[in-house]
């Protein structure tokens, strides 16, 4: 039950427990690498590659084969039955994969699935920008565990600058304090500061912005810094827990 896969699908929720009443605590997108820990007829415990993370799937469509040479590099890339043919089917940011042939303005992904080459960059290209990848989501609507342009949180929103860069980076608030670089201890922030509290996570953008994912205003944002820290301390009695750097 130890062999990695590839989820090739367009995301899936993965919940706490077996059950779709459960708590969904994130989710996994296509071109995503898995491994399989246990399953039955309707239900796949996996561990998510990328980030080590554990939880239940529906039993999905998945290959033990996939060789990504892309990746999704806009919020949202539409799906097309053939070049030209649009679907309502999207994949979000960060979704890598495999080619099966291409033309001068899309690549087939699968049989009869296209994607525009304006929508993808080579899977080894690093986006330096950060503001670029958070802005993104600007407006995104917060939903808890999500990570995709159906709806993000704010770990989710911090995690996919890495996961796009093809670097790891822990999914959870809680984990992702212990993983970062001790605290700065400069009062003046900076572009490229984040700001952690237990539970919630927010990225400046200056010395005067921050942008996040942010529940009390149930999507993504860019709020002033101080004016954020008051917030949180005043409607959920929390103090910054540390301050790092995106940079590392």
């Amino acid at each position: 039950m130890q062999n990695n896969f590839y989820f090739i699908n367009n995301l899936s929720n993965i919940y706490k427990k077996p059950s779709n009443k459960s708590e969904v605590i994130s989710q996994i997108i296509y071109g995503e690498k898995f491994k399989i820990l246990s399953k039955n007829k309707n239900w796949v415990k996996i561990k998510t590659l990328f980030d080590n993370y554990i939880g239940y799937m529906r039993n999905s469509k998945y290959l033990k084969k996939f060789k990504p040479v892309y990746k999704v590099s806009s919020l949202k890339a539409r799906i097309f039955k053939k070049p030209g043919i649009k679907t309502n089917s999207w994949l979000p940011l960060a979704s890598k994969l495999s080619v099966l042939t291409q033309n001068i303005n899309y690549i087939e992904i699968e049989k009869n699935k296209w994607i525009k080459k304006t929508d993808v960059k080579k899977l080894n290209y690093k986006e330096k920008n950060f503001v670029k990848i958070f802005k993104k989501f600007l407006n995104v609507k917060y939903v808890w565990g999500g990570k995709t342009f159906n709806g993000i949180d704010c770990s989710a929103l911090l995690q996919i600058y890495f996961n796009y860069n093809n670097s790891f980076y822990p999914r959870d608030t809680k984990d992702q304090i212990k993983y970062s670089k001790k605290k700065i201890k400069k009062k003046k922030f900076k572009k490229g500061h984040i700001i952690f509290w237990k539970g919630h996570v927010a990225i400046c953008l200056n010395s005067k912005k921050l942008i996040h994912a942010y529940g009390p205003e149930k999507k993504v944002i860019i709020m002033p810094i101080k004016e954020t820290i008051n917030r949180i301390q005043k409607t959920a009695n929390l103090k910054i827990k540390k301050v790092s750097n995106l940079q590392y």
